[in-house]
């Protein structure tokens, strides 16, 4: 999960956004002081956000990667570009703006995290803690609808809440005004408080034109999407995406498009884009003590999501997928501890999702308030977990839940817990998978199957970094149901998957201090693997004068003595004699 920058750039760009806002110089100690931002800043960060699409290519001894300068592909997508809304939420009331008042555009994407690719050929990018850079001023309630009120406290943004990046003080240009959801103006088309609406999507991208537009594709609903990956395409069938809604106490979802695959639209980009993801199903899980559980529909009309809801009365279709936090409270979806990424084995179909962690889980004996939630079969545990002497209860260390689908009813599963994050001498209820010192993790986040049906799972974590570090395992896993029934700690009972040994689980790298190793991904031929390392040092607050900082890495790879600050990166990884990468 991305997180907020501890340090800023030190070099800013002349702007080129007129306002009347008071410009100022950026200083190399990270964001200039003040309770308003300067302009100029505020304008590098904004078009710093979003996504990157790069051209890379082997060079000439096939071991390294570069990027190829000047390559037509090359290009930026921020949180200034213009995107397309498409599906059935497009032109709907709750998304105009002073921007769009038909509500059929916006512009960025904000605060993404992980990422799908499709079987046509697309990108998909995916909006999670877009909150940073939104606001709502105090008083705000009073200017909404009851309905309003309810799906912006439900999606985190109450009114006096302020953004952690404040870019809407840095001017009253449009540039800045649009980050700030409050009721300004006389009608939703004369001022941004839709803005939040606008957020929270899959947007689909298009690498190999580089002139199209980028789409948000509502269908797919609106939360804090961790990332969307699809299964394998089968000709005559729909395609299916899965789905996480990376915040405590969230939901695991599944689209199914209407339209059958049909191989013939490879390389069609963005209309096939609109042909698979415009239309179809969303679907809420619902996970049950038993193993088994259902995909219940989020479609108007159906399972109490209607005008008559009393919790929240919804208007159409595309209400419902804005609102889908809501549509899975009203359904009775399984609460999950932060399910991030998904990932499905490429020959037997089973799905795996990451649930990194959750602080919110209380004990059976307890009675919980606010958001915190007893445990439950599919999150089972609750115990404490020291980190030197500070004290970790609820879920600190996650576990990555898994299940498969019936082939004549794809609206059942049948579930189990995969791998349980643990450290290596924790008691025996606690650490379910059996874990060792060779493969003990915590908080696991990135997910990935290569062809081969190796999975590789990566760490964000902040539970066990007295331990060590973040971390890339390397795993061959079995199936569902290969383990049995086991009590978790804190007394509840739960479906766990066959214990780890050091030939189905082990640990492939360790990154650098105070970083999260993220967004995986490998060449057919399995020879090279790509990962990043995010944000090295972000724990620590720096100290400039001194230049110290919490790593120093990429700097110090070669030299340990060298201090410079830290950089977040991307690895390529080849092995020496040009084999494939894991065997």
């Amino acid at each position: 999960m991305p997180s907020t920058p501890s340090a800023r750039t030190a070099a800013c760009w002349p702007s080129t956004t007129s306002t009347s806002s008071p410009r100022t110089a950026c200083t190399p100690a990270g964001r200039a002081a003040g309770a308003a931002r300067n302009a100029t800043e505020v304008e590098k960060e904004i078009y710093a956000h979003g996504i990157s699409v790069v051209e890379v290519k082997r060079d000439a001894t096939g071991t390294g990667m570069s990027m190829v300068r000047g390559s037509r592909y090359n290009r930026r997508v921020t949180s200034a570009t213009t995107m397309d809304i498409t599906g059935p939420a497009k032109g709907n009331v709750q998304l105009q703006t002073l921007f769009s008042p038909t509500a059929v555009q916006t512009r960025g994407t904000n605060n993404n995290c992980a990422n799908g690719y499709t079987p046509w050929g697309t990108y998909l990018t995916c909006e999670e803690n877009y909150l940073n850079v939104i606001s709502r001023a105090a008083g705000d309630d009073a200017q909404r609808s009851a309905k309003d009120v309810a799906s912006l406290n439900r999606y985190g943004l109450p009114q006096n809440r302020k953004s952690p990046y404040l870019w809407e003080t840095a001017g009253t240009a449009d540039l800045f005004a649009r980050w700030n959801s409050s009721v300004t103006g006389a009608a939703a088309t004369a001022d941004y408080r839709n803005t939040i609406n606008t957020f929270g999507w899959v947007v689909e991208i298009d690498p190999f034109a580089p002139d199209s537009v980028p789409a948000k594709r509502t269908a797919l609903g609106r939360f804090n999407h961790e990332g969307a990956w699809p299964a394998e395409a089968v000709a005559g069938k729909p395609i299916v995406i899965y789905m996480g809604d990376d915040s405590r106490n969230e939901y695991i979802y599944k689209f199914v498009s209407k339209a059958n695959w049909d191989a013939a639209d490879v390389g069609k980009g963005m209309a096939a884009g609109a042909k698979y993801l415009d239309e179809g199903t969303l679907y809420v899980a619902k996970f049950n003590a038993d193993g088994s559980g259902t995909w219940v529909e989020l479609s108007f009309g159906k399972n109490g999501l209607d005008a008559a809801n009393a919790t929240y009365a919804f208007a159409d279709q595309g209400d419902v997928l804005i609102n889908a936090r809501i549509a899975g409270d009203i359904v009775g979806a399984t609460k999950m501890d932060r399910p991030e990424w998904g990932a499905v084995h490429p020959t037997n179909g089973e799905i795996y999702m990451t649930l990194t962690n959750n602080s919110n889980r209380v004990a059976n004996t307890a009675t919980p308030t606010g958001n915190q939630l007893k445990p439950d079969a599919a999150n089972p545990r609750y115990y404490e977990d020291l980190k030197g002497t500070t004290s970790q209860k609820g879920n600190p260390n996650g576990h990555i839940i898994r299940w498969k689908e019936d082939a004549a009813d794809v609206t059942k599963l049948t579930w189990d817990v995969y791998l349980f994050g643990a450290q290596a001498d924790a008691a025996a209820d606690v650490n379910l998978s059996a874990l060792a010192d060779s493969n003990d993790f915590s908080s696991p986040d990135g997910l990935y199957f290569d062809k081969r049906g190796m999975l590789w799972i990566q760490t964000d974590d902040g539970a066990y970094t007295d331990i060590t570090n973040c971390m890339m395992l390397a795993a061959l896993p079995g199936k569902v149901g290969d383990g049995g029934v086991a009590t978790a700690a804190g007394g509840t009972q739960t479906r766990a998957g066959a214990k780890a040994t050091s030939d189905t689980l082990r640990r492939f790298l360790v990154g650098p201090k105070e970083c999260e190793i993220t967004g995986i991904a490998m060449t057919p031929d399995a020879k090279t693997l790509f990962f990043n390392v995010q944000h090295p040092g972000e724990e620590t607050t720096p100290d400039w004068n001194a230049k110290t900082f919490g790593s120093y890495w990429p700097a110090n790879q070669a030299d340990p003595t060298v201090k410079k600050r830290p950089r977040s990166a991307t690895v390529v990884i080849t092995r020496k004699d040009g084999g494939e990468i894991g065997i």
